[in-house]
């Protein structure tokens, strides 16, 4: 699959009538977190533009899923501080906690849909429950959301009665239902086969289109590469290397930057040198 090349721009805001750049999106400033004894995110400086889609990849274990875990606070940070929109958020606990997540939209690995409820009540449950909105009005716009991700026929299956890449499409129609600034995706193609992997990339390439921040955690290479406006590399729990694409995969200036790049852009070549 070919990607059209989304580019939003810088990574503030800029003034508008002579008043003071917009906060970014996103703001971590020295950012620790550790598991016990272990420190998993180092001293992370990181910001995000309103807008911008920024890619973050790295090997296994270098601290990338819970580098956004942080956000929304799946995660609690251990040291440092996160801005959401120039507001620190990592204080924040019940009721302000849960209207921060609902800006938040998150996608996850495994989908982590609702077995015993249809497409259409997964992606409608969070307006019903958190926000009182009336049942029939939920349905309409979860439909409608649906048929944004190309699954509007699917409204009353279940999700063992879908695929992977339908449950995934599923579930970033859920995590749009609350009109969220803000979507955090974790490595959302890794548990689908290759042949359903495009059409869940290409629900995201028109969601990058669209205006809504995105961060995403992915080991697709050419969604770095064709949509991402920026791409981050971590590893060892710190990034190593932020670039726009084009600069990152054509001449990355960190040495464990380039060797990823070999390994994941020339496997076969990257197995026989390590025979």
């Amino acid at each position: 699959m070919r990607f059209q090349h989304h580019n939003s721009g810088q990574t503030t805001a800029p003034a508008v009538d002579g008043a003071a750049y917009a906060p970014a999106a996103v703001e971590f400033r020295q950012v620790d977190k550790s598991f016990g004894p272990h420190q998993v995110i180092h001293q992370v400086d990181f910001s995000v533009a309103r807008g911008e889609v920024v890619a973050i990849c790295g090997p296994s274990g270098s601290g990338k899923s819970t580098l956004i875990r942080l956000i929304n606070q799946l995660e609690s940070i251990s040291g440092g501080e996160i801005f959401i929109d120039g507001q620190p958020t990592s204080a924040l606990t019940g009721k302000a906690l849960r209207q921060l997540r609902t800006h938040i939209g998150f996608v996850f690995q495994q989908f982590n849909l609702y077995a015993h409820l249809s497409a259409l009540d997964n992606v409608s449950l969070a307006l019903i429950k958190v926000h009182g909105w009336p049942r029939l009005k939920a349905h309409a716009k979860a439909l409608s959301l649906l048929e944004r991700v190309g699954l509007g026929d699917k409204a009353p299956f279940f999700p063992a009665q879908l695929s992977g890449g339908q449950q995934q499409r599923v579930a970033i129609a859920r995590a749009l239902a609350t009109d969220p600034s803000l979507i955090l995706f974790d490595e959302p193609t890794s548990a689908l086969d290759p042949e359903m992997i495009g059409e869940v990339l290409q629900v995201m390439q028109e969601l990058a289109h669209s205006g809504i921040t995105m961060i995403v955690v992915t080991h697709e290479m050419s969604f770095a590469r064709e949509i991402a406006d920026r791409v981050v590399f971590m590893d060892g729990g710190a990034i190593l290397e932020q670039a726009d694409p084009e600069t990152f995969f054509t001449a990355p200036a960190h040495p464990r930057a380039q060797r990823f790049l070999q390994k994941v852009l020339n496997p076969l070549h990257a197995r026989v040198e390590d025979a």
